[in-house]
């Protein structure tokens, strides 16, 4: 994919994978969309949607899928309980820091070992 396709749509593109060292429940997934959404001066234009598989499927799959909308588009969250794995995709039609959310979202997660990449 061509970094400079539709020059016209502004958009920035965050990935960010780590291993985190918290305990991670629901309200840590609502939590975290709180904390970034303050950090990085977002605005949420509704409450986050997070599933859960609840046992269904592979074991190691376990954990959470969520996502909040924000005014500038959105941010989803995947969560590996068992491997103690995240996976946050910060989608938005407006600029921000992305080292300061890359910082951000392993200091939420107390990760030490992690990925950062823009796309």
């Amino acid at each position: 994919m061509s970094s400079n396709f539709a020059p016209e749509v502004q958009r920035r593109r965050l990935l960010v994978e780590g291993y985190f060292t918290i305990p991670v429940n629901e309200d840590t997934v609502r939590a975290f969309f709180s904390h970034l959404l303050k950090e990085l001066q977002l605005r949420a234009y509704g409450e986050p949607i997070i599933f859960s598989p609840g046992g269904e499927g592979r074991e190691e799959n376990q954990g959470y899928d969520a996502f909040i909308p924000l005014i500038d588009s959105g941010i989803s969250l995947y969560v590996w309980t068992g491997a103690k794995f995240f996976s946050a995709i910060i989608y938005t039609c407006k600029d921000f820091d992305a080292e300061k959310a890359t910082a951000e979202t392993c200091r939420f997660f107390e990760a030490e070992k992690f990925v950062a990449q823009e796309f």
